[in-house]
């Protein structure tokens, strides 16, 4: 099972190779990137500056593999990579990485959407908003 969490921002470069290591597979006929950029919020008057992701790997691992495959029984997929960040990410910065391929358009719109959906309902990543003032807030909602 692949550990999917990176401490830290997960950085342009890192989505880029990933993207580079499909233009063998000749199959492919379509590409779904879903990025996760943490939100310059304001809360009671001031910006969120980043958030802290903290998790419990083995779990969330776990969790986001069966989805992971329950996507590939559910829409024909050729490829799926998620990646999530732990520690520090700041306003800007790519938290949150589901890269998905297949033959054909419509089944990576629709995985796209099915496998970010799940993994922010199911899989348990926290948020601890970091404000202006050095103030944290623990993330309420989870999207």
């Amino acid at each position: 099972m692949k550990n999917i969490f990176r401490e830290g921002a997960i950085s342009p470069d890192q989505i880029a190779k990933s993207i580079e290591a499909h233009q063998p597979k000749t199959g492919i006929g379509a590409h779904s990137l879903f990025l996760g950029q943490v939100r310059a919020d304001e809360i009671d008057g001031k910006l969120v500056t980043g958030i802290r992701y903290e998790c419990y790997e083995e779990m969330a691992n776990k969790l986001t593999h069966e989805i992971r495959e329950a996507a590939f029984e559910k829409f024909k997929l050729t490829c799926v990579h998620i990646y999530h960040s732990t520690g520090l990410v700041k306003t800007g910065e790519i938290g949150f990485v589901v890269f998905v391929s297949s033959p054909h358009r419509q089944a990576c719109f629709d995985a796209q959407e099915y496998l970010v959906n799940r993994f922010k309902a199911e899989v348990p990543v926290f948020g601890v908003e970091i404000l202006e003032d050095g103030t944290e807030v623990v993330k309420q909602n989870r999207s």
